[in-house]
């Protein structure tokens, strides 16, 4: 399967860094070239889409609504 077109516009290639499996949820952390996202999805989708350390994905984001908070 390939992607031909997507309406998400941010769009970060990277590399899965690690996984962290919980019974229902997991955390995958994607090295990027702009920094580490973290993405939480079901465990599942984890196991369907073979994630794996190592493996090369596109981590898509979108939002409604971005916050800012001052330091």
């Amino acid at each position: 399967m390939s992607i031909k077109s997507i309406n998400v516009r941010n769009q970060f290639k990277g590399e899965i860094k690690e996984i962290i499996e919980g019974p229902v949820l997991s955390e995958v952390d994607v090295q990027t070239a702009s920094g580490i996202v973290t993405s939480v999805i079901t465990t599942r989708s984890v196991k369907e889409l073979g994630l794996k350390v190592g493996s090369e994905v596109i981590a898509f984001v979108k939002s409604t609504e971005v916050s800012i908070a001052t330091l």
